[in-house]
């Protein structure tokens, strides 16, 4: 059984966290040939020769001038072309990267190779035929191959061994794949940035107070009425624009006064829905099946497609759309250069309860305390990334850019240190409490009110 794992170099050298989840599901497959493909420049050739000491019996690294500045759908194009080469029963993906947080390849990718399609895997069994799965949402699936899967944080990858040996790494270019150029890198990218910012946005007037006043400051913000967050509106509105569902309605509201509530639907369907009606934009929200169907469709239809949106603006010709990119410290204005253009949007998940109590890593020394304090409060739990990539708390308690968007009427960060990609889950609350030993922690940037201390003490 051949075994295909994408892997990509992150910004800091490493391989992408969620690629190493993949690369280890791989080399956990018995007798399967597992080879690497990677695309990027040739300094990621030392990059793939190292991965290649811990399984894999050779990497593929696709580079060439052609391929730089590729947005997903080039990308895309580029390692389908690999794929064609290779022909491997399995494709394993990375859920997302951590740098561009999309989570477009994987699902683009199995459309352009005709490859079945599952996302967001927990676990996994493979058999001389097929796989069988369980994902995100506590599904049990299967597929014969060939399959492509996009795997979630379920494990560690492994260390080379002292007496593991690099492997070949062969480098193909754009002739060595007969691609065509133009469905390549930047001239190949329907979704360009146009500019960058720093990310100060959500940012808050924090008021520190005494870990006795904590109590009557909670009861006070339960009473008082949540702030909603105002969306920027547009002084000219796109005509005719498709929200897929409901929950990205709100945003799709604030460029077209034009909007047209679709039922989610197969990819197929969209995509006949979208060729008969010809809207100028669809919008979609963030929950895992809007993700996986919109990037089918973009690539189906060849299509930009801009992930996880704060917010939307047009100038009544053109949708710009802002993300935030590189964990969040940054915000990209993006502009489709197709039609229509496409966006999914962050969504807000309704609570159980009006008190959410947000854990980071640095409560992890006193978690039964925090859990307690939580019981106390009846409040909903939300975990941070680490705390999640650490095995404290599943990934349905995940808040912040590559986790789920909450808006609770109380958000007591316990412990959070504040990084931007967490704040973007949190920043539809109405009063933010925050709870850090550390004074210069960003999190308090983002509060209504700071209470420094040794969080046992506190609470």
């Amino acid at each position: 059984m051949k075994v295909l794992v994408c892997v990509r170099q992150s910004v800091s050298g490493e391989i992408n966290p969620f690629d190493a989840c993949a690369y280890e599901a791989a080399l956990g497959i018995a007798n399967a040939e597992v080879i690497l493909l990677s695309m990027g420049p040739l300094k990621s050739f030392e990059f793939l020769k190292g991965l290649t000491r811990l399984g894999a019996e050779k990497a593929v690294l696709l580079s060439d001038k052609a391929f730089a500045g590729a947005d997903t759908l080039a990308t895309s194009y580029t390692l389908s072309l690999a794929v064609n080469k290779i022909k491997p029963d399995l494709i394993i993906c990375g859920r997302q990267t951590v740098d561009g947080d999309t989570g477009q390849v994987g699902p683009e990718l199995a459309v352009l190779t005709g490859y079945n399609l599952i996302t967001n895997v927990m676990s996994l069994e493979v058999s001389s035929t097929g796989i069988r799965v369980e994902n995100r949402d506590g599904e049990k699936l299967e597929s014969d191959f060939p399959t492509l899967i996009t795997i979630e944080r379920i494990n560690n990858l492994r260390f080379p061994s002292i007496r593991s040996k690099v492997k070949e790494v062969e480098v193909w270019d754009a002739e060595a794949l007969n691609a065509d150029i133009n469905r390549c890198g930047l001239n190949g990218s329907p979704t360009r940035v146009l500019k960058t910012f720093e990310n100060l946005q959500d940012r808050r007037k924090c008021k520190f107070i005494k870990a006795e006043d904590l109590s009557s400051v909670i009861e006070h913000s339960l009473k008082k009425e949540k702030i909603k967050i105002l969306l920027n509106e547009t002084d000219k509105k796109l005509k005719k624009v498709f929200s897929i569902g409901e929950s990205p309605l709100e945003m799709a509201k604030t460029v077209s006064d034009d909007v047209k509530v679709v039922s989610m639907d197969s990819a197929e369907n969209l995509c006949e829905l979208i060729k008969k009606e010809n809207p100028n934009a669809v919008i979609w929200g963030s929950d895992t099946k809007s993700k996986t169907v919109s990037a089918k469709v973009a690539a189906t239809l060849k299509l930009g497609l801009c992930a996880d949106c704060t917010s939307l603006e047009t100038d009544g010709e053109d949708l710009f759309m802002y993300r935030p990119a590189f964990s969040g410290n940054i915000i990209a204005k993006i502009k489709s250069t197709t039609k229509p253009a496409m966006a999914t949007v962050r969504t807000v998940q309704p609570e159980n309860a009006p008190i959410t109590v947000g854990i980071g890593y640095g409560a992890k020394e006193n978690l039964e305390k925090v859990l307690e304090f939580s019981k106390r409060l009846n409040a909903d739990i939300a975990a941070s990334r680490l705390m999640v990539d650490h095995d404290y708390f599943p990934y349905s308690s995940q808040v912040g850019l590559t986790g789920k968007s909450i808006s609770p009427d109380v958000y007591i960060a316990v412990g959070i240190s504040g990084a931007v990609h967490h704040i973007a889950g949190i920043r539809s609350s109405g009063t933010i409490i925050a709870i850090n030993s550390d004074k210069n922690a960003p999190i308090f940037q983002y509060a209504d009110y700071g209470i420094i201390g040794d969080i046992k003490d506190i609470i």
